[in-house]
């Protein structure tokens, strides 16, 4: 594909969440940088939260990464699960054999009796639920009340909520009140901005091996950010688009035109014009329209 032609690597604007393409930097930065913080504390929820395609998953996936030995770390990462089920994925995380037709009371006593052992070891299980908006409201209260699991000194089990703005909305509502009292800290992810978003592709490059020269020039990166609203995942496939119609053209730089044309192919960005560009359409219009009418007064 473009690969060889831009002397790339490896594809730099894949949609899969790869950590090693994590952007150390902005809102990304400072909300792994709560995380960690939060994490500390040793007590509570914390919540993350974002609009579609912000980067709530790679985030994730970060802390996961970065977490020192001192925690046990268990992921769920589609929590639209019933209470059982949601008690059996937390022990299959965990590493707990048990017989799938076990008790419920059961089951919790051998979490309780694996969170004790982690907690021995001076160590405490931190789980982090992503796409946390979807979880049923029963899933909600049963996850809660494993928060209860508790020494006389600290707390079991810590969590960490990622989901979108939908889950703000329904934690909102009196039946979770008990639940919105115990999140000690929360966070929500913002799009990039166009200053960010020039340093966000230059990374990404630079991760997929780009040496070169500027690769994407002013235009590009204002029309990228506004096609894109400076939302992630929308960046990645515009940048993809717009790497293969430059390839297409023989172009070693991207240019405004190729983002356009890749914005034409691309769902949920905002294709309208700069305003600029827009105002001179419109006079050139207008000019048209009077040079045509002088004409055909004169003609007369």
């Amino acid at each position: 594909m473009y690969l060889q032609h831009f002397q790339l690597k490896e594809p730099p604007f894949t949609l899969t969440p790869d950590t090693e393409f994590f952007f150390n930097h902005g809102s990304h930065q400072e909300a792994l940088n709560v995380l960690l913080v939060a994490l500390q504390s040793g007590e509570g929820f914390i919540k993350v939260t974002g609009e579609v395609g912000t980067g709530k998953t790679l985030l994730c996936r970060q802390l996961l990464k970065v977490l020192d030995d001192s925690a046990v770390t268990a992921y769920i990462p589609n929590p639209f699960l019933n209470p059982t089920a949601l008690r059996m994925a937390l022990a299959d995380e965990l590493g707990i054999r048990f017989a799938r037709n076990i008790g419920q009371h059961r089951l919790l006593q051998l979490i309780n009796e694996r969170l004790l052992q982690i907690s021995a070891e001076g160590k405490q299980l931190v789980l982090l639920l992503d796409e946390a908006q979807t979880m049923p409201d029963d899933s909600l209260e049963a996850l809660r009340l494993l928060t209860n699991l508790e020494t006389e000194k600290r707390k079991l089990l810590q969590v960490v909520l990622f989901g979108q703005p939908e889950l703000d909305t329904r934690l909102a509502q009196k039946e979770f009140r008990q639940l919105r009292q115990r999140i000690v800290f929360s966070y929500q992810l913002q799009p990039l901005d166009r200053r960010t978003l020039g340093e966000y592709v230059l990374h990404r490059l630079h991760v997929a091996g780009y040496q070169g020269p500027t690769l994407y020039n002013r235009g590009a990166i204002r029309q990228l950010h506004r096609s894109s609203r400076g939302v992630p995942r929308l960046v990645n496939l515009l940048c993809h688009k717009s790497l293969m119609a430059a390839y297409g053209c023989g172009a070693e730089r991207v240019g405004r035109q190729h983002l356009v044309r890749a914005a034409r192919d691309t769902e949920d960005v905002n294709r309208s014009r700069p305003r600029w560009l827009a105002l001179a359409s419109g006079l050139a219009g207008i000019v048209a329209l009077t040079s045509a009418s002088l004409l055909y007064a004169y003609s007369l």
